[in-house]
């Protein structure tokens, strides 16, 4: 499949759902990270706007990345926050409001892979459900909003085994319109609109119209950094953040120093805890944070394109004494 073949595929999945269900508004789901870009500058000629969701625990330099691209595009932004702050839930000032463990907390400490499913809902789901809430109000039975995203086959390791086109969850309909693209095809994309001309480039690349955009943020730690809540990530990951965004871990490395005082087991950013539950695959929108099997170490790969020296990796892989 050529990649405008693959771009056609893309607009048909969209234009099925439009044809099958009362859609009242497409909303571009809208990260800053590498494929959440494509999808959204591939239909920013098709959404009605634009959602990002700020989860208070993330770098920056992502949402203002966000807010620029989506304002240079024209389209509105909904820019959604949790109800419950990451600090709060692992401190475990948040107790659940209904269910069986009603008046529990929900969580407590630095979540590892087992608490990642309670993060994703608290701090990524619930805020698109109340969006949704907002724009379909009380004609939720006659009435469907679209969320664009950017999972792909290629990512179903990570995500969800069996990723679908179109997967509906009531009035809400999840589209992945690039479900089926390569990487081939991504690299294709990126080289076709990323404006790679001799000159002094505009902020975010944002040089023309049609360019694509990119978030500083994914050159340097190859993810998007939205969400920085640590259910999987990888030894010394802090550190290589550290490195380029010290003010976005500057918040985390305080909150180890809370938890551990108020005597949280799990005091450790990052870390699994001890006697940790069985893991649960990522949600639908944390395109990377599931471990990866021969995950790249991304700090020899600084080292070896020279943007650490040989006694900053030994620094930062160097184990913290007992």
């Amino acid at each position: 499949m050529t990649l405008d073949e693959a771009m056609a595929r893309s607009f048909a999945i969209l234009d099925r759902v439009l044809a099958a269900f009362p859609v009242i508004a497409t909303v571009g789901l809208f990260s800053g990270g590498n494929d959440s870009v494509v999808v959204n500058h591939l239909f920013r000629q098709r959404v009605d706007a634009i959602a990002h969701v700020n989860t208070g625990t993330g770098i920056p330099e992502t949402t203002h990345h966000v807010r620029d691209v989506v304002a240079a595009w024209g389209l509105p932004l909904h820019e959604l926050r949790p109800k419950h702050s990451y600090r709060d839930l692992v401190l475990g000032n948040v107790l659940a409001t209904r269910g069986a463990n009603i008046g529990r907390q929900v969580w407590k400490g630095f979540p590892g892979p087992a608490g990642h499913s309670v993060m994703y809902r608290r701090l990524k789901d619930e805020p698109l459900q109340r969006l949704r809430g907002q724009i379909i109000g009380r004609q939720g039975r006659r009435r469907n909003v679209v969320y664009l995203g950017g999972m792909r086959w290629a990512e179903t390791d990570r995500r969800f085994r069996n990723a679908e086109e179109v997967d509906r969850e009531g009035a809400l309909i999840w589209v992945s319109p690039i479900v089926h693209w390569t990487d081939a095809h991504m690299r294709e994309y990126r080289d076709r609109h990323r404006c790679t001309l001799p000159h002094e480039h505009a902020a975010h690349l944002l040089c023309t119209p049609d360019a694509l955009p990119l978030n500083e943020v994914t050159v340097h730690l190859h993810m998007s950094g939205e969400c920085l809540c640590g259910a999987f990530a990888k030894p010394g990951e802090l550190d290589e953040i550290e490195f380029f965004y010290p003010h976005a871990t500057k918040p985390l490395r305080e909150l180890q120093r809370e938890a551990e005082t108020a005597g949280l087991t799990a005091c450790a950013w990052g870390q699994r805890p001890p006697g940790s539950r069985r893991r649960r695959s990522a949600g639908r929108l944390c395109a990377k944070c599931d471990v990866i099997e021969g995950q790249a170490d991304l700090l020899a790969e600084w080292r070896e394109a020279g943007l650490i020296t040989p006694s900053q990796f030994d620094t930062f892989t160097r184990p913290e004494a007992a």
